[in-house]
């Protein structure tokens, strides 16, 4: 079994980095396109000011995550063929966490914007108030919680361990295919 260099494994962190990031830009993209037409529609315009400044909130945190989330390339540009992986992955790690944040504030702002418009207010804000507590359940005190769990790994990447491998001290896949 042999074990991947550490210049292997920046390269392996960047490319998981990568995957995630496509799967939240797709998230933000869309939902910062909706919030993009919807002064345009019909309805727009029977909003209250409080609902305009939730559309406010909602489009800027929608356009800060999409910025976060799409940071990572242009720092990539910056440094290709420089031999800083490390530095790339850490920023990317950054953003990537910077740029979830935007996206639950966006997400749950256009909650509160669409519930406030077509139901009672306090209904929306509990709605609303459930939304973010899903959104930092999944995506923030669990993957804390989880952090923990099982065996201690020097490789912050345990996406790979199957539990057989584990059970018998050994990484997932390690050898020839990694």
């Amino acid at each position: 079994m042999s074990r991947e260099s550490e210049r292997q494994r920046w390269q392996r962190n960047f490319a998981d980095l990568l995957q995630e990031l496509r799967v939240a830009q797709t998230g933000v993209q869309i939902l910062f396109a909706f919030l993009l037409t919807l002064p345009f529609s019909s309805g727009f315009p029977q909003t209250s000011d409080f609902q305009k400044d939730i559309y406010v909130v909602s489009l800027l945190s929608a356009a800060a995550a999409t910025a976060a989330i799409i940071s990572p390339v242009a720092f990539h540009r910056a440094l290709f063929r420089q031999g800083r992986k490390p530095e790339l992955v850490r920023f990317a790690h950054r953003m990537a966490s910077t740029g979830l944040a935007f996206m639950l504030v966006a997400m749950v702002s256009a909650v509160l914007l669409i519930t406030d418009f077509i139901l009672d207010r306090s209904i929306a804000f509990v709605l609303s108030g459930i939304t973010a507590l899903w959104l930092l359940a999944l995506w923030v005190f669990l993957p804390f919680a989880r952090r923990n769990w099982g065996e201690d790994d020097i490789d912050d990447d345990d996406d790979d361990d199957h539990p057989r491998d584990l059970a018998e001290g050994r990484r997932a896949g390690s050898g020839a295919a990694r």
